[in-house]
């Protein structure tokens, strides 16, 4: 852009006195969004932070060794020197003042500009690069990795100004982006449905692909390039839990359609059957899914949600989606948070529903987040860089493992929203702080010579964080007591699972844990109520997956994806008696529950092709009798 186009656009966009306000924009400047550069070699878009920091970035995930470049064209409006400003973050910062691992390089045209990028500061902001004289024309910008260690890089800024540095605070630096054009001023219509879900997991699909089927016009948006949250081959937990139970033995049978053939935790990605699940997905009529978008508003109507706006995370294009009807399966609960819905995090205390395993006294902790891994072997001896940075392994502390599964867990004290990278960040941590101890300097670190790291998460398996409250409030004695509900749909088979810090993980890195323990509290098989499924105060709103209405303890039954699964179904039945009837999610239970009824006794599993046994395996992938499988 030249400078008279950016001051016609500012004219337009900022009439009057606010024009006063908008930033001076220099000659020339370009402001280039990592995740859209055209090639993103080895580096990967981490979408998982944007409502924290404001954008999806590029992270250079090597497992310690360096990857392949990034790069894209821009064109250059004039010739000149040009200063280059770039938004990275020395993510080691938390635990160390040293320089931290995450270095990396701009190149233009193909030169590295002199600064070390990355490894200085403790949050995001803006460090400056270097110039460089360019001619006009097309010109190639490039990021170069230099460690392989999670360098990250979320926007860059060319400028004929030295001093015209971008904001650096979280609204004010989107407001920049709208005025560069690096974000739009306003969404395109992306179409009206009769359901709109928001969050593309295992409850997701099912919520979506049930409504479908039941006649409904739906849209599916999911944040990631892949479907199936925690199940999917970036995060890899296994399906938990059991389908197919009474008093609706048809519900969950459709997650057959799509369910892994495999068992465990943190095994290879072909395990977990990505293709299955984005051909259930994309085979469904009547139903558009939208992988890649993330919801980052809503729009009111009194207390029903009217719209969202959904946002590309690599190319930054919005769309406002329109529908009577919506239903939160982020997780997290981010729809529901956005449009104002009463919502819950941490632990009840024991006095308010009178469960016995909930602590005395509420407070803030959460189940944790895991960053799972796996190393493999190869016939020759491999290396791994000294790491260290503020976590210490000893020969007394380490862990002498090969792998990390679910209890590899962070983030217990901490808040698993506000403090979300932080938590990721610190799985990373100590994965590679320990495994560079095991490669270098364990006593027997010759058990460990032919390994190398083979696949660690970077995307977190998230078990914990808001709960979005109903007309109902699922607890502990609801449970216990089989406490009987006349809107009884989807049933809970997992134990009461509430993970915890590990007490000898506790001694040896106290307020620092990485390690989870559980105790299993055993029920018997119980069906939740329909009440739990629906916001008790927006009046569109449904949910499914670990977001609904429930307490801390009864989070620890109903968190697992089978279970997820069938509460998406009943969300499904119960959108399209909404459409059909004209009522509400309350509506439903108050007027229609025979009619929601009688569609969970049919269930919407396909009954025109041959479904696979409703297989149970153990964490090494064997067939084996039903039984709980961690997460």
């Amino acid at each position: 852009m030249n400078e008279l186009v950016l001051v016609l656009f500012a004219l337009w966009a900022f009439p009057s006195e606010a024009f006063s306000r908008t930033p001076a924009f220099p000659e020339g400047g370009l402001f280039i969004e990592a995740e859209s550069f055209a090639e993103k070699g080895g580096w990967s878009v981490d979408q998982q932070f944007m409502d924290i920091m404001g954008s999806p970035y590029l992270i250079a995930h090597g497992m310690g060794v360096p990857v392949k470049d990034a790069s894209t064209t821009v064109g250059i409006p004039v010739p000149g020197i040009y200063h280059v400003w770039v938004r990275t973050y020395n993510w080691t910062a938390p635990w160390t003042s040293a320089d931290g691992p995450g270095a990396f390089r701009v190149k233009l045209n193909g030169k590295p500009l002199k600064t070390l990028l990355g490894t200085t500061g403790d949050r995001w902001f803006w460090q400056y690069a270097g110039s460089r004289k360019l001619a006009a024309g097309p010109c190639t910008v490039a990021l170069s990795d230099l460690g392989g260690f999670d360098g990250r890089c979320d926007a860059i800024w060319l400028t004929r100004e030295e001093e015209a540095v971008p904001p650096a605070e979280k609204d004010a630096l989107e407001g920049f982006r709208r005025q560069t054009g690096a974000l739009p001023l306003h969404p395109s219509d992306g179409g009206d449905y009769d359901f709109v879900v928001i969050g593309g997991g295992i409850a997701g699909m099912c919520a979506a692909v049930s409504a479908a089927r039941f006649g409904c016009k739906v849209a599916l948006v999911n944040d990631r390039p892949i479907p199936g949250g925690n199940n999917s081959s970036e995060i890899r937990v296994h399906l938990g839990a059991r389908i197919e139970q009474a008093p609706y033995p048809a519900l969950g049978r459709m997650l057959r359609e799509f369910g892994h053939s495999k068992g465990g935790n943190a095994k290879p990605a072909s395990n977990y059957e990505d293709e299955k699940k984005e051909a259930f997905i994309r085979g469904q009529e009547g139903l558009t899914y939208l992988p890649c978008f993330r919801a980052v508003k809503v729009n009111m109507d009194g207390s029903r949600i009217a719209s969202v706006v959904i946002r590309h995370i690599e190319t930054g294009e919005e769309r406002l989606l329109k529908a009577p009807l919506f239903a939160d399966c982020t997780g997290d609960a981010n729809l529901g948070y956005m449009a104002g819905a009463d919502w819950r995090m941490g632990r009840e205390g024991r006095d308010e529903f009178g469960e016995a395993l909930a602590p005395e006294k509420g407070d803030a902790l959460t189940m944790g987040s895991s960053v799972q891994w796996y190393s493999v072997e190869g016939p020759e001896r491999t290396s791994f860089p000294e790491f260290e940075y503020g976590v210490q392994f000893t020969e007394e502390n380490c862990e002498k493992v090969k792998m990390g599964e679910w209890r590899w867990e962070t983030g217990m004290n901490l808040d698993q929203i506000r403090d979300f990278e932080r938590i990721r960040d610190y799985g990373l941590l100590v994965v590679y702080s320990n495994w560079s101890f095991l490669k270098n300097h364990y006593s027997r670190k010759a058990d460990y010579a032919n390994l190398s790291l083979g696949w660690v998460a970077y995307v977190a398996g998230k078990r914990e964080s808001r709960r979005l409250m109903g007309d109902y409030i699922l607890k502990q004695d609801d449970i216990d007591k089989q406490v009987f509900h006349e809107d009884a749909s989807f049933t809970l088979t997992w134990h009461l699972d509430l993970h915890f810090p590990d007490s000898l993980n506790s001694v040896r890195f106290k307020g620092q844990e990485f390690k989870a323990d559980t105790r299993s509290n055993h029920i018997y098989p119980y069906a939740a109520p329909y009440r739990c499924l629906y916001s008790r105060n927006i009046d569109n709103l449904f949910m499914a997956g670990r977001d609904i209405s429930t307490t801390h303890v009864a989070l620890g039954s109903t968190r697992l994806m089978r279970t997820g699964a069938m509460m998406g179904e009943v969300v499904g039945m119960a959108a399209s008696i909404c459409k059909e009837k004209g009522t509400t999610p309350r509506g439903v239970y108050q007027h229609y529950l025979p009619e929601l009824k009688a569609l969970m006794k049919k269930g919407a599993a396909r009954n025109d092709i041959e479904l696979p046994d409703n297989q149970h395996f153990n964490e090494g992938g064997h067939l084996k009798k039903p039984k709980n499988i961690e997460f």
